[in-house]
């Protein structure tokens, strides 16, 4: 295990109970280089920077979002702008053609002026409609060159917003990623100064704190409401099926944050081309999934739902059954099936809420290690295992 990073853990509560009684035996120098840190306060502060990198990582994804309708609304105003312009052009070239005519004496209108004088009545009233119709083609073409105008100034000063807040928001994103790459550096300098033993240590206490958190959720009854179990297996949708289907295919691609397939996901990458796969387009990031899918009870789970965590809903995975699910855990990790109290849970939504449970449900065939390895971080070099 030697040069690996640490697993994510189930609850701090667990993980704090476990070290309080462990003997301080590995310990790390303190921030002056005199001191020694226990091990449980080392967790801690790499816990809260994985946290904290996983926030920025939502903050990056959403901003990402806004971003691409931001360009397709800037295009579509462009597209706009461009074909109103035409058509002022078009107006303008219709209303000189007229103005010159006038002037010159050589309008259309003159032949029939002169029919005027004919001494057949029904002739003149003929070509006084014909008059007429020149006439309300003039001032019809004034008019669109009126309104042409006026739109196209309105859509000029709609694009030169647009295009502002496009920029903006570039700028914001790069300032999100800038603070994500920012927190992953200091994670992997802090590893960088630990020796193999050391990571060994942390490595077992995170290991044996998810184990405690895992039997401690499923003791609470919370899955099943019996004490001790998770929930009896429940049937998925279909479209809950394949999405499923879709994120096992998936296991043992490296995470990477800010990416949503086909090489690499971070984890609402992954959810939401899970469900995309499946025919059925969910919000791009964990917050917003959270916010907008329906919420369903955790005793009420069916595989394929979504299983968020963290108070700010910044971490999220896909319900597996039995008490698992599928995520992709954090920088330098793979996809993976992990304990559902991996992570602290903050709830659970449903993409489909509306569907049935499909009949005939055959849980997918899990590849060999899908449990193992993988839900690790950086190496001390820095580099994700291989």
């Amino acid at each position: 295990m030697s040069g690996r990073l640490l697993r994510w853990v189930g609850t701090g509560a667990a993980v704090g109970a476990l070290l309080a009684t462990a003997s301080p035996a590995v310990a790390v120098p303190g921030p002056d280089g005199t001191g020694q840190r226990p091990v449980s306060e080392l967790l801690t502060d790499l816990q809260e920077l994985y946290r904290k990198a996983e926030e920025s990582t939502e903050t990056y994804n959403a901003t990402a979002e806004k971003l691409k309708d931001q360009r397709a609304e800037v295009t579509r105003l462009n597209g706009s702008l461009a074909r109103a312009r035409t058509s002022v052009h078009d107006s303008r070239g219709a209303a000189g053609r007229f103005a010159r005519q006038q002037y010159q004496g050589t309008t259309e209108i003159s032949p029939y002026l002169r029919l005027l004088l004919a001494r057949n009545p029904q002739q003149a009233i003929d070509q006084g409609h014909v008059i007429g119709r020149v006439a309300a083609e003039r001032a019809a073409t004034v008019d669109r060159l009126v309104g042409g105008e006026k739109k196209a100034s309105a859509l000029a000063a709609d694009a030169r917003t647009a295009l502002e807040t496009q920029v903006a928001l570039a700028a914001r994103q790069k300032t999100a990623r800038d603070t994500v790459r920012d927190q992953l550096k200091e994670v992997e300098e802090l590893l960088a100064s630990l020796s193999s033993e050391q990571l060994e240590e942390l490595a077992r206490a995170e290991e044996e704190g998810m184990a405690a958190a895992q039997k401690k959720f499923l003791a609470s009854g919370s899955l099943s409401g019996s004490p001790g179990s998770a929930a009896p297996s429940r049937p998925p949708s279909r479209r809950g099926d394949e999405a499923l289907d879709y994120a096992v295919r998936q296991i043992g691609k490296p995470y990477k944050w800010g990416a949503e397939g086909p090489s690499s996901f971070d984890c609402s990458g992954l959810t939401s081309k899970a469900w995309a796969a499946a025919g059925k387009t969910i919000p791009r990031t964990s917050q917003e999934q959270w916010a907008q899918l329906r919420r369903v009870s955790l005793r009420k789970l069916r595989p394929g739902d979504l299983i968020v965590y963290f108070p700010k809903a910044t971490h999220v995975a896909l319900y597996l059954g039995d008490g698992m699910v599928i995520q992709a855990p954090r920088p330098g990790s793979r996809v993976k099936v992990s304990p559902i109290a991996a992570n602290p849970l903050l709830g659970a939504v449903r993409p489909d809420p509306s569907a049935k449970a499909m009949k005939g449900y055959t849980p997918p065939k899990l590849p060999r290690g899908a449990t193992k390895g993988g839900d690790t971080g950086y190496s001390r070099a820095g580099a994700p295992p291989a």
